[in-house]
């Protein structure tokens, strides 16, 4: 099982490699086109870095080969703004990523669980929230499965807007 690790302001270039790889992989996952990740200079990606391993974001990544010389999976957490009144903190679950190789043998249920653990015992969190593309049915089964629940809130896909991305949550602790 590769090691799951925070991502550091450092894996700029892991972290390049496996976006494209990511976007490549499962299109409607990410808001953003191969093509435009593609045309992202090295300062974009090291201020990409920065941003998903700053105070209010935590990522998590398993390192794949030999050497952690790639990034076999990916999960972040960062806190939602702004916070609804009456609610506990919430924090958005986003960029999920795991390598075909690596699919179907824990690692996305190791990676969630930290992801989890992470975003109450660092963000604070007593809620995470996603959002899954409607048509994402392995994606939504595993969140279920997870405990998360769709709470009959949509958004507009921001690729497709004759497509919905579904709101999911699940109360931590």
């Amino acid at each position: 099982m590769p090691r799951i690790r925070r991502l550091a302001r450092s894996d700029w270039q892991l972290l390049r490699d496996v976006r494209l790889e990511m976007i490549a992989d499962t299109p409607m996952a990410y808001v953003e086109s191969l093509a435009a990740a593609k045309r992202q200079t090295d300062t974009q990606w090291q201020e990409r870095a920065a941003a998903m391993s700053e105070d209010s974001s935590v990522t998590l990544v398993a390192d794949g080969g030999q050497d952690g010389s790639r990034i076999s999976a990916l999960m972040r957490v960062v806190i939602k703004h702004p916070q609804e009144p009456g609610r506990p903190r919430q924090v958005m679950l986003s960029s999920v990523y795991v390598a075909p190789e690596h699919r179907g043998l824990g690692l996305a249920d190791q990676l969630l669980l930290e992801s989890c653990a992470v975003a109450e015992t660092d963000l604070g969190a007593g809620i995470i929230e996603l959002g899954v593309h409607e048509d994402n049915t392995r994606a939504l089964k595993f969140y279920e499965r997870h405990g998360f629940r769709t709470t009959g809130a949509r958004r507009p896909y921001p690729q497709d807007k004759s497509k919905s991305e579904l709101v999911m949550e699940r109360r931590l602790s």
